[in-house]
């Protein structure tokens, strides 16, 4: 049975694409979205002072999707790491970033929000990561933004219990410029990416992750304050301090 999906595996291959953006010499998207004015900024430790004793290969067979956590917070300095981990910046030359994770031609098409729900030092609510300057920026606070997430991720109560949720905004026009409507299929790609630097990391430091891709589109996007067209999300994923066995 034919439908939009196999359509847009049709309709992406690289036979039907135009010229892009790019090649018609039109002006480059911003690296990062402009922090909004008049909100919090909040200062991150440097991720380098976390250690991490685990090795690579034990984190890839601890490996695995962990939807209860304890009460324990996540301290600053480890959602530092976390963040860093995932989108952090390693360079910035011209107009690109290299980062921690690969993405399609260096385009890097995501903003990182986050649930903090057990985090030390900061109040419940949702920020957003401030990549290009390692900070974080409060967006909404309040313990009712749990249960709103909750509700847009179709009841999946976990969320509410973990330390922090990381949830991906997609800003397509980053990746399209240069690929055309073929750059769709690289955001879904690239998220795949994140999220696996996420699950492995957070094994460094005690914590597990499960990533989310059933929730209400729409709602995620008014949660977040974005259109759901040039901006939508694209991923999410809870951690929390794993249990005692």
């Amino acid at each position: 049975m034919d439908g939009i999906g196999k359509e847009f595996i049709e309709k992406t291959k690289y036979k039907y694409l135009g010229k892009s953006d790019q090649a018609k010499n039109l002006p480059q998207p911003t690296l990062e979205l402009k922090a909004e004015d008049n909100k919090k900024i909040i200062e991150l430790p440097h991720p380098k002072d976390i250690e991490v004793s685990i090795k690579l290969v034990e984190a890839m067979e601890n490996r695995r999707s962990l939807r209860r956590y304890s009460d324990k917070l996540l301290s600053l300095e480890e959602l530092s790491f976390l963040l860093r981990c995932t989108q952090g910046v390693k360079q910035k030359s011209h107009n690109v970033t290299f980062r921690m994770v690969p993405s399609a031609g260096a385009r890097h098409a995501f903003e990182t929000y986050i649930l903090a729900n057990k985090v030390k030092g900061l109040n419940p609510g949702i920020y957003r990561y401030l990549a290009l300057e390692h900070k974080l920026q409060e967006i909404e606070t309040g313990n009712e933004m749990a249960a709103k997430l909750v509700n847009a991720c179709l009841g999946q109560t976990f969320i509410k219990n973990s330390a922090v949720t990381f949830i991906w905004v997609a800003v397509s026009y980053r990746m399209t410029w240069r690929y055309g409507e073929r750059g769709y299929r690289y955001m879904f790609l690239d998220a795949g990416h994140v999220a696996q630097n996420l699950y492995l990391s957070a094994e460094g430091i005690d914590c597990g992750t499960c990533v989310i891709g059933a929730y209400d589109d729409d709602a995620v996007n008014e949660l977040l304050g974005i259109d759901g067209k040039g901006q939508f999300v694209i991923y999410l994923a809870a951690v929390g301090k794993k249990t005692m066995h």
